[in-house]
C-alpha cells in the first residue's frame, strides 16, 4: 500500500519524500520554478477556486464546511480518481502545498481522501 505524506513546499525535499506531487493550484508565492522539486503539478484535484475562496473568507469559521464540500469535489472528481489508480506504482508519494496553516489545510483532506480510496 502506498503511504501518503504531506510537506510544504517551503521544506527541503528529502530521499524519503518519493514521488512528490504539488497539490496547489496557484504556484506557491516566492517559489522559484527552477527550486522547487516536484514529479507532478495536479491542479484538477485542488479545491475548485470558488470553493478556495469561500474557505479563506473565513478559515477557522469555514473549515468543517469546507472540508464537506472538499470531499465531495474529490468524490465526483474523475481526476482525483485517475490519481488515486497513479499512486498505485509508488511505494510513497508527498502531498507538497503552501499553506502556513499545518492542520487546516486542503492537503490534509486530500491525504485522508486518499489512505481511505487507496487499496
Amino acid at each position: 500500500m502506498t503511504q501518503i505524506r504531506i510537506k510544504r513546499v517551503y521544506e527541503d525535499p528529502d530521499a524519503a519524500d518519493g514521488y512528490r506531487v504539488l497539490v496547489d493550484r496557484l504556484w506557491p508565492r516566492g517559489m522559484k520554478k527552477e527550486h522547487l522539486k516536484y514529479d507532478a503539478w495536479e491542479k484538477d484535484i485542488t479545491p475548485s477556486p470558488e470553493l478556495r475562496k469561500w474557505f479563506h473568507e473565513d478559515q477557522a469559521g469555514h473549515w468543517e464546511g469546507f472540508a464537506a464540500m472538499y470531499r465531495k469535489e474529490l468524490e465526483n472528481s474523475e481526476a482525483a480518481h485517475r490519481f488515486i489508480d497513479a499512486l498505485k506504482s509508488y511505494n510513497t508519494v508527498t502531498l507538497l502545498y503552501a499553506s502556513k496553516e499545518p492542520e487546516h489545510n486542503h492537503a490534509r483532506i486530500l491525504q485522508q481522501f486518499l489512505q481511505e480510496h487507496s487499496d
